[in-house]
């Protein structure tokens, strides 16, 4: 998120947007989003730049404390914004009232660096160096009271501190609502790079060909090897299963209203989480399956790895938010039990019904069923949040607190992070393939998402771990994964077609490689 448009809008009100929003629009005032901190990223409560209100002459007064409160990665900063979102902690009479957002301007309109405030690049990056991340520090920078962005909080001319929101946690929360939007882009964008590296890698895999199985016989397509398959086929599945939950996820943003809040939260938490470490393993083995070519840049998966990496930790670190999705699982746990009430919310009424049995022998068709599936997943998800809850209580019962019991479940906790985003990324691609009537694309999305549910129960441990499936019922899902493979194969190109990706997007492996690297193409260059 930037000083464009979102942050001005969500974070402030009325004499904000009128006076700000055309401006941030034409680009008259370029903005940047300072809340990372070098001390402090995930951890936002625990920034130390620190703001004070000066009730003689209405004014808040912005400093950086230490050289840990230096403002770091901050997009636009280190060349060209000329304002900023400033998140720090905002001090009233002595009273620390937590976290806070203020306008403040950094450079003048001919580029100059504000009286006050120093500026530098934070070096060049693996990747994103495009954008200029900068670093600022704040010494006695004063803004005018209207500057706060009181959405949450205000503070009057005479210094009272003014919120309908008296917890401090509950306003922090209502605070940090706005990030969702980021969460969601992020996730969604995930899908699209995964997308871009799999077309590319599977439409090369379709005319690169190695080896002979027999004398004299053709080369063999890559795609056309029961390995090649396995490496790329499954990963296709899962990124189309993962488009329809990003699909799902924005439409969940789009229709929000104050009582979805803590959904959208937690469903955005899991699924940037789940999506962008999902973007990376995709397009490491895209690189590798495409050889010596994917290593070149005009290729574009090795330049999309470099670019996309920083997803993983910005914007919340990935094991982070797969905590926090454990915690909100944990509270929904502990409300219906002290409570003795249904669950509702977040996915869990499931968990009212009787527990999932799983056969002790698995056909091809059971393992292809979609309650079957649906089965093994709710399992999983319901055992592992009475054992996270379980093993939180045994903690707390020794005398730890909550949040360091937390902490030393936290093996748990991704587990059951990542057992809840793979079952609302199953409910996406299911409730895709009902809204289809029956024939060839019906067909199709259901070997997808078949290829999905088994893949995931064959890479989690946890399926073997704690019995959800004995050893043959493992090896029946591994066997049925390879004849998964087998039947998506002839619908590859079709499947990567569908992504309606322009041409541009691609690289020359995607097309006709041979003539891109013809000579008469290297006197052309």
């Amino acid at each position: 998120m930037d000083f464009r448009g979102s942050a001005v809008q969500f974070f402030g009100t009325k004499r904000h947007h009128d006076k700000w929003l055309r401006d941030t629009e034409t680009y008259a005032i370029k903005g940047c989003f300072a809340m990372s901190e070098l001390g402090h990223g995930s951890n936002v409560r625990g920034i130390e730049t620190v703001t004070t209100y000066d009730s003689n002459t209405e004014e808040f007064v912005i400093n950086t404390p230490s050289e840990s409160a230096q403002k770091y990665w901050i997009g636009g900063a280190a060349n060209h914004a000329t304002h900023t979102i400033v998140f720090s902690q905002l001090n009233i009479n002595g009273t620390n009232q937590g976290v806070h957002a203020f306008i403040a301007q950094i450079r003048d309109e001919d580029g100059n660096i504000c009286p006050n405030i120093r500026i530098a690049d934070c070096g060049h990056k693996i990747g994103l160096n495009g954008v200029d991340n900068g670093r600022i520090w704040f010494n006695n920078v004063r803004i005018p009271r209207e500057n706060l962005l009181n959405s949450v909080a205000d503070v009057s001319k005479d210094g009272q501190y003014l919120s309908a929101i008296k917890d401090p946690d509950q306003r922090f929360g209502a605070f940090l609502a706005p990030l969702t939007s980021g969460r969601v882009t992020i996730a969604v964008s995930a899908v699209y790079m995964a997308k871009m590296g799999l077309a590319i890698a599977i439409r090369y895999a379709l005319t690169r060909r190695a080896f002979s199985v027999t004398p004299n016989a053709p080369e063999v397509l890559l795609l056309d090897y029961p390995s090649h398959q396995r490496r790329l086929l499954p990963l296709l599945a899962k990124t189309c299963a993962m488009g329809f939950a990003g699909n799902d996820l924005k439409i969940m943003y789009w229709k929000r209203t104050p009582e979805t809040t803590k959904t959208l939260h937690v469903v955005s938490s899991a699924l940037k989480a789940i999506l962008t470490w999902h973007n990376m393993r995709t397009l490491q083995e895209c690189r590798e399956a495409c050889g010596g070519q994917g290593l070149k840049t005009e290729n574009r998966i090795g330049q999309l790895k470099s670019e996309f990496d920083v997803q993983s930790t910005f914007e919340g670190d990935n094991n982070v938010l797969m905590q926090q999705v454990s915690k909100a699982l944990f509270g929904e746990y502990v409300s219906a039990k002290k409570k003795s009430k249904p669950f509702k919310g977040l996915g869990l009424e499931h968990m009212n019904g009787p527990c999932p049995v799983i056969p002790s022998q698995l056909t091809s068709s059971m393992l292809r069923s979609s309650q079957f599936q649906m089965d093994a997943f709710c399992l999983r998800e319901r055992d592992l949040l009475n054992r996270f809850a379980a093993e939180v209580s045994q903690h707390q019962a020794k005398g730890e607190s909550k949040e360091y019991a937390f902490l030393l479940a936290y093996q748990l906790a991704e587990d059951l992070g990542r057992a809840f985003a793979d079952l609302e990324i199953l409910q996406s691609i299911l409730k895709a393939e009902s809204s289809v009537s029956s024939g060839s694309l019906k067909n199709v999305l259901g070997l997808l998402r078949s290829m999905y549910a088994l893949i995931c129960m064959e890479e989690d441990a946890a399926f073997l771990r704690y019995g959800y499936l004995t050893t043959e019922n493992a090896a029946a899902v591994r066997k049925e994964v390879n004849e998964l493979c087998s039947e998506l194969r002839p619908h590859a190109l079709a499947l990567v077609s569908s992504f309606g990706l322009p041409d541009s997007f691609l690289s020359p492996i995607a097309f006709n490689w041979i003539d891109s690297n013809s000579w008469p193409s290297v006197k052309l260059s």
